[in-house]
């Protein structure tokens, strides 16, 4: 999943994942910023997972045998 990042004015970092909403973080330095939002992201899987909604993201990572 594509991870934008830019830094603002005050000089914080600012990491989303665009294609999971609210996936947003802000971190001191830009590789605390990435590290943050890949754990958050991963919160946000592993949540909608649970929930039983579809990540279309996902498909063909997870193999069943028939």
């Amino acid at each position: 999943m594509k991870i934008e990042i830019e830094r603002e004015q005050d000089g914080q970092w600012i990491a989303e994942v665009p294609d999971l909403a609210g996936v947003m973080v802000y971190g001191q330095s830009r590789e605390e910023a990435i590290s943050k939002v890949e754990a958050l992201a991963l919160r946000a899987i592993a949540d909608r997972l649970e929930h039983g909604e579809s990540i279309p993201e996902l498909d063909g990572l997870f193999a069943v045998p028939a």
